[in-house]
């Protein structure tokens, strides 16, 4: 039988990287093992579901590259699916009708609470045959009285579950609408999960589903409950964490593939090893190497990664990234050349694409002023006499190349008797506005022959101006 494993979100809140993580490990594992990832929408709770949240889920996953095979699946659309199944339950005698108010109930939790017990349901409905009139009954699962639940799970080893501990569940509300555990068990079986990946807040769930499962027939899926993600304090993570939507990381200037790297890394390792392509995590990553313990955010460790992966990146894929932060900043690029100059003249120096964005701006529009202080030091009367022989010797070129720009910068200093940075810094600020820039000979390169000559010129006349 293939793997076949899924990824369920609820649009009950935006995609944020603990749910990005569990996503991660179960594309790997499907990838590694030649199997199918499926995505599901888990939206039964349709007071707090969104469709913003929804459109976050699929523009996210979009962006990571966390192709599902099959999907997406929505549980909104699946409801006369859950209802055949309720009433098999019904029929087969697995579920009953509960007709406790929620006043019975409370008093019920009450009593148990001040003779120290659990709160749990006591069973109140299920040998009832009768209905109760003026009341809406719950469905709730015939769950065994007695026996044990065994977990096995890949990465917390096998824990158990005593059936007396776990009470009746509801699986259908007064207002026939089917409850989280009952659609996910229907859901997973219909779709021939294998594998089931997530964090291990739904531990407890689990041996509920089980026994749904069992009463279904179903096989059951292997389990691995991936541990929580904590912020650096060891605290639930938050927004002040980096609990923010996913798509918050892309418009930040993440690559994608360095944000799935860093979250491979929590809670798995391979080795010292710290950068991983995305064909390197297929090929490595296993949920059972996955440590049990909770993994700390750190974001200067996801920023060094962002980095690392910058720098490995090809200009051309950097660039499909940079143009729209460009256009964040009201840049709409025309001149792919340029982009892809732009991206690799500057990706050993940026730590995100919005930074990358920042700093290259100087090659897609004018700048309104000179840096006051670059500007004083190096467009001044001493500068006048390089920047017209370098400009000379630009303009003389056949062939605009970084090359050739290096030669007219280099000539002109030793024409001149002086220094190579009296020739390179009054160039950077006559082109660039400041005196920070790439290597001096591609930067002019990038530029390009015409805006290069123009702000020459234009510096020219400000050095004269100012002396």
């Amino acid at each position: 039988m293939p793997i076949r494993t899924r990824f369920a979100p609820s649009p009950t809140g935006l995609l944020h990287i603990g749910g990005v993580r569990t996503a991660l490990f179960s594309w790997l594992y499907a990838r590694r093992h030649g199997g199918e990832f499926i995505l599901r929408i888990e939206d039964t709770d349709r007071e707090r579901s969104t469709e913003e949240a929804t459109q976050v889920i699929l523009d996210g996953m979009q962006w990571l590259g966390l192709a599902h095979d099959e999907g997406p699946y929505y549980q909104t659309r699946r409801m006369d699916r859950y209802r055949e199944v309720l009433a098999q339950f019904l029929a087969a005698g697995h579920a009953y009708r509960c007709y406790c108010t929620k006043e019975e109930l409370e008093e019920m939790r009450n009593k148990q609470t001040a003779a120290k017990q659990n709160p749990r349901y006591d069973g109140t409905c299920r040998h009832r045959t009768q209905p109760r009139a003026g009341v809406d009954p719950v469905v709730r699962f015939k769950n065994p009285i007695d026996g044990t639940v065994i977990v096995e799970d890949v990465i917390h080893g096998n824990v158990a579950f005593e059936n007396a501990q776990l009470d009746d569940l509801i699986i259908a509300r007064s207002d026939g609408t089917p409850t989280y555990n009952f659609c996910v068990v229907v859901d997973d079986m219909d779709m021939k999960v294998t594998h089931v990946i997530r964090g291990d807040d739904h531990l407890n769930n689990t041996p509920r589903q089980i026994n749904l499962l069992r009463a279904l027939g179903a096989a059951t899926p292997v389990y691995a409950h991936v541990p929580m993600i904590l912020g650096a304090d060891g605290a639930k993570l938050s927004k002040r964490h980096g609990a923010v939507s996913v798509l918050q990381y892309r418009d930040d200037g993440y690559l994608p593939e360095a944000l799935l790297n860093y979250l491979v890394r929590l809670g798995w390792s391979h080795g010292d090893q710290e950068v991983f392509s995305m064909d390197e995590m297929q090929q490595l990553f296993d949920i059972r190497d996955v440590n049990k313990s909770a993994s700390a955010f750190n974001p200067e460790k996801l920023l060094w990664l962002n980095q690392q992966h910058i720098m490995r990146a090809a200009p051309e894929r950097l660039a499909e990234y940079l143009k729209p932060q460009l256009a964040a900043l009201g840049v709409a690029v025309t001149d792919e050349r340029m982009l892809v100059g732009a991206a690799k003249a500057l990706q050993e120096r940026a730590k995100t694409l919005r930074e990358m964005a920042q700093n290259s701006l100087f090659f897609f529009r004018d700048f309104a002023s000179y840096d006051e202080k670059a500007a004083k030091k190096n467009l001044t009367a001493e500068s006048v006499s390089p920047l017209r022989s370098v400009r000379d010797k630009l303009s003389a070129l056949d062939e605009w190349t970084a090359a050739g720009a290096h030669e007219a910068v280099n000539n002109t200093a030793t024409e001149l008797g002086i220094g190579l940075g009296k020739v390179a810094q009054p160039v950077r600020v006559a082109v660039v506005g400041t005196s920070v820039s790439p290597p001096i000979d591609v930067t002019l390169e990038v530029l390009g022959r015409a805006t290069t000559l123009r702000r020459l010129d234009e510096a020219l006349r400000y050095a004269a101006a100012n002396s």
